[in-house]
C-alpha cells in the first residue's frame, strides 16, 4: 500500500454505513480483577481526542478481528488480539519506515508495536486469557457506560483536551469499582480479603497507599509543562486539570478533585472541590475551601476569576469574578448577608453594570456572585459582614511560578 492508497482507504471507510466519528479514541492497558473479572483501571499512552481520524480508520477496520466487549451506538470497547495487529500494522505500512526511524512519530503506529512486542513475549492475554489491551471509542458524550470511556472522559479532562465541566460524568461512581491501591496497581478488596492469610504468611501482601475508586493524577498523567509542581502526589486525582504552566499545589491542605482544576499559573493551599474552576493568577491560601458539587446540596458550579486571593481558612460558595479578596477565615456563601455602602456599591457598578444597588444597602451572597473586584471582610468590632470594592492588586510571586 502506498500513501495514497492509504488516503483512499481512509476516505473510502468515513463513507461506509457503519462509520461514526469519534470524539475520542485509543489503545489501554487493563487491569483486571483477579475475583470479580472486572476491569478495575484502564491507562492510555496514547488519546485521540478529535483528531487523527486516519488512525481510527485503521483501527475501526482492525476491530473487525478483534473481541467484542461492548458496542452500543455511544461507545464500543474491543479487546485487542493477533489479527487486529496484524491487520492495523499492514493498513499502516507506508509509514512502517517512518515510525521505526522516528519514535516520537505516528504516536498510533507505536501503540501497535508496543502490542506486536507483548504478543512476542505472551503478555498480550492474562493468565485466563482474557486480553490485557483494550480498544475503545466514544462517539457520543453520553453516560459512560465502561471503565474504559470513564477513563478516557478523565483523560481528556487532565489533558485539557476537553474543557472542565464539558463532558457527561453521571455514573461514573458506579462504574469504578473501590480498590486498593499499591503504586499504579489495583487489587480487588474481596480479593484482599479472601487472600489474606495468603499472602500476608508468603510476604505478597501489597504495600497499600489509598482505597477509591479514582487514581491519583500522576498515575496517569504527565504534568504537561514543566513549572507545574505538585509537592504531595496524593492531593490531585485523576480528571483534574492544571493549567498551561506556572500551577504550584503545596502540601497541607491543598487539593484537587476530579473536573476541577486551574486555567493557569496558581498558587493553591487549599481545596478545589469538584467543578470548580480556578482562573490565572489566583492563590488559594492555606485551608481555604471552595465548594463542590458532589455534596453538600450545592448544585451550582462555582468559577473563580484571574488574580483573585482567598485567605486562609476561608470559605467560598459562591462564584468570583477577576481581582476579588476573601479574608482568612470568613465564609462567603449564597445566603451571607454583607452589608456595602452606598459610595462603595456605586464603584461597584462602574465595573459590574449588571449590579443592582439596594436601598437597604444589604446583599445576599449569592446577589454578589460572579461580580468582579469586591473584597469580603468581616468587621472586626462589630462582627457584621461587609464588602466593599477592592483597591488592591493580587500578584503571583514570578520567583515561584
Amino acid at each position: 500500500m502506498t500513501k495514497e492508497e492509504f488516503k483512499n482507504f481512509v476516505s473510502q471507510a468515513e463513507n461506509t454505513s457503519n462509520y461514526q466519528k469519534p470524539i475520542g479514541f485509543g489503545i489501554a492497558r487493563v487491569d483486571l480483577g483477579k475475583k470479580s473479572g472486572k476491569t478495575l483501571c484502564a491507562t492510555y499512552p496514547l488519546l485521540n481526542w478529535n483528531e487523527n481520524f486516519g488512525s481510527f480508520a485503521v483501527f475501526h477496520k482492525a476491530s473487525e478481528q478483534a473481541i467484542l466487549i461492548h458496542n452500543s451506538s455511544s461507545e464500543i470497547v474491543y479487546g485487542i488480539n493477533k489479527e487486529f495487529i496484524d491487520t492495523a500494522l499492514d493498513l499502516f505500512s507506508p509509514f512502517m519506515a517512518e515510525a521505526q526511524k522516528d519514535h516520537l512519530s505516528h504516536k498510533n503506529i507505536q501503540v501497535l508495536l508496543e502490542l506486536k512486542r507483548a504478543y512476542d513475549s505472551g503478555e498480550l492475554y492474562t493468565k485466563g486469557g482474557r486480553p490485557r489491551f483494550r480498544f475503545c471509542a466514544i462517539f457520543a458524550d453520553t453516560q459512560c457506560q465502561s471503565v474504559e470511556s470513564a477513563y478516557m472522559k478523565l483523560l481528556a479532562l487532565s489533558l485539557g483536551k476537553a474543557p472542565l465541566r464539558s463532558l457527561v460524568l453521571d455514573g461514573i461512581f458506579g462504574l469504578l469499582s473501590n480498590v486498593a491501591w499499591s503504586g499504579n496497581k489495583p487489587y480487588e478488596l474481596d480479593y484482599l480479603r479472601e487472600k489474606e492469610i495468603e499472602l500476608k504468611m508468603r510476604g505478597k501482601f501489597p504495600a497499600i497507599d489509598f482505597v477509591d475508586k479514582f487514581p491519583r493524577y500522576l498515575m496517569q498523567v504527565i504534568p504537561q509543562y514543566d513549572n507545574i509542581r505538585l509537592l504531595d502526589t496524593a492531593k490531585t486525582r485523576f480528571g483534574a486539570y492544571l493549567g498551561t504552566g506556572g500551577y504550584t499545589q503545596m502540601p497541607g491542605a491543598s487539593y484537587v478533585n476530579f473536573n476541577a482544576g486551574a486555567m493557569g499559573a496558581c498558587m493553591n493551599e487549599g481545596r478545589i472541590s469538584s467543578s470548580v474552576i480556578i482562573g490565572e493568577g489566583t492563590d488559594i491560601g492555606g485551608g481555604a475551601s471552595i465548594l463542590g458539587v458532589l455534596s453538600g446540596g450545592n448544585s451550582e458550579p462555582i468559577s473563580i476569576g484571574k488574580n483573585c486571593l482567598l485567605g486562609v481558612n476561608s470559605s467560598t460558595g459562591i462564584s468570583l469574578g477577576d481581582g476579588c479578596i476573601v479574608d482568612g477565615g470568613i465564609a462567603v456563601l449564597a445566603g451571607t448577608i454583607f452589608a456595602i455602602t452606598p459610595q462603595e456599591a456605586q464603584k461597584i457598578k462602574e465595573i459590574n453594570p449588571d449590579f443592582e444597588i439596594n436601598q437597604t444597602g444589604l446583599y445576599k451572597g449569592k446577589e454578589l456572585s460572579s461580580k468582579n473586584g469586591i473584597h469580603f471582610r468581616q468587621d472586626s468590632k462589630t462582627g457584621a459582614m461587609i464588602a466593599f470594592r477592592s483597591n488592591r492588586e493580587i500578584k503571583l510571586n514570578d520567583a515561584l511560578h
